[in-house]
């Protein structure tokens, strides 16, 4: 599966983005799918991840609450509504695929898109 990570932009704090995540192939829905972030100068961090049928979630503790992932099988898209965004979410956001599970084993990444949350 092909992946292609869009709708990052400069927010400002308290402020709220919603990222979508377009994926080629028709197997989109046979995948677990989940977004990962990389601060400047940090690893990269795994912040949430879904299930294929969408029916299972998972979200770093720093982001429950606030973010909330969710996927439409019928688009073959992936989403990513974060609000009450901080300085700290700032990052390169990416989405990846997964066939083993929603919070482990992906393998196919997409290019990431920037989120800028300014103070």
């Amino acid at each position: 599966v092909q992946l292609q990570a869009f709708g990052g932009g400069l927010v400002q704090a308290g402020g709220f983005l919603r990222l979508s995540c377009a994926a080629s192939g028709r197997t989109f829905s046979s995948y677990h799918m989940g977004w990962f972030r990389q601060a400047p100068g940090k690893e990269r961090e795994f912040v949430t991840g879904i299930s294929w049928s969408g029916g299972r979630t998972y979200y770093v503790d720093s982001v429950k609450g606030r973010f909330a992932i969710s996927r439409d099988n019928a688009k073959n898209t992936l989403y990513l509504q974060m609000n009450s965004l901080k300085p700290e979410d700032t990052a390169v956001y990416y989405c990846a695929a997964s066939r083993e599970s929603y919070t482990s084993g992906f393998s196919s990444w997409g290019q990431g898109t920037l989120v800028t949350v300014s103070s």
